[in-house]
């Protein structure tokens, strides 16, 4: 009996999820993004996209129940019989291609993904269950059962499902372009869980604006404007010299863009940050309440 091997130049999901990370390279270097064109080429309406359906379905809602967790995966197996294996054969082959032609197939390769475990173990049910050659039952089980693990377990279903912050704003517009933010501000959500209406108010407008430089540039230093104008009416109501101090040393580093300057995710990450430090200080600021 054979025992079938996971290949990640094959598996869909993890294509499509390191492309999404090469365009965001790409972005945050001001470069346009071949990977940006093979996503729209081979993942619209190609065969490829139907099965990248099929991997995002996997971890759409979680945590799961076993038994629907069950359902899940064999509804899944089920739906891959019916896409057409050979023009699938054919899209990764050439899109593999088209990814060596553009970048460092072995650099692109090595990006660690949240959801490599559950994709190489659906890849290689559906290999199996689209295979007429015997299998080792074993591969069937191992796999089946990291599936039901990861589907079921709070812990794993953690690191699987994307903040909500993400999830709600990713939904203002459905142009690929869009969903490279979510991997820029995975960065920012690590450290902070919860958004102030201004930091969520940055991150509508860095999404929408997705494709104009100009008007994110007036966005930003209008934001710029209003941070410096609020930590300056901050100040006021401050009286320890030593925050007074530190406040200063902030507002000296928080500048507006010049007009022939870039703008890129770090700037997004700044005035996350900037807010972040308005409602610290705020908190400072608050007079006390004691008796």
């Amino acid at each position: 009996m054979n025992k079938l091997k996971h290949s990640k130049f094959k598996n869909t999901g993890i294509l499509f999820e390191l492309l999404l990370r090469q365009i965001t390279a790409d972005t945050i270097n001001g470069k346009k993004s071949p990977a940006l064109d093979i996503v729209k080429k081979y993942f619209v309406k190609n065969e490829l996209g139907k099965e990248y359906r099929l991997y995002k379905s996997l971890l759409k809602e979680l945590p799961l129940t076993e038994s629907k967790a069950n359902v899940v995966i064999n509804t899944i197996l089920e739906s891959s019989k019916k896409l057409n294996r050979t023009t699938l054969r054919k899209e990764k082959y050439n899109i593999i291609k088209e990814i060596k032609e553009n970048y460092n197939i072995n650099d692109f390769f090595k990006i660690k993904l949240p959801n490599y475990k559950a994709y190489a173990s659906l890849y290689s049910l559906i290999e199996i269950y689209n295979n007429s050659e015997l299998i080792n039952p074993d591969s069937i089980i191992d796999n089946k059962v990291t599936l039901l693990e990861i589907l079921t377990s709070s812990s794993i279903t953690k690191k699987a499902v994307k903040n909500e912050v993400i999830e709600e704003f990713s939904k203002y517009d459905k142009d690929l372009r869009i969903l490279t933010y979510k991997i820029l501000l995975e960065k920012f959500n690590d450290k902070y869980e919860n958004f102030t209406s201004s930091q969520k108010e940055v991150l509508k407008q860095f999404i929408t604006k997705v494709d104009s430089v100009p008007q994110l540039k007036e966005f930003y230093n209008t934001k710029i404007r209003e941070i410096l104008s609020e930590l300056n009416t901050i100040e006021k109501n401050i009286e320890e010299k030593v925050i007074k101090i530190k406040l200063n040393e902030v507002k000296k580093v928080i500048k507006e863009l010049p007009k022939n300057s870039s703008i890129n995710s770090t700037n997004l990450v700044n005035l996350l940050q900037y807010y972040q430090l308005i409602h610290e200080f705020n908190q400072i600021s608050k007079p006390s309440t004691g008796n």
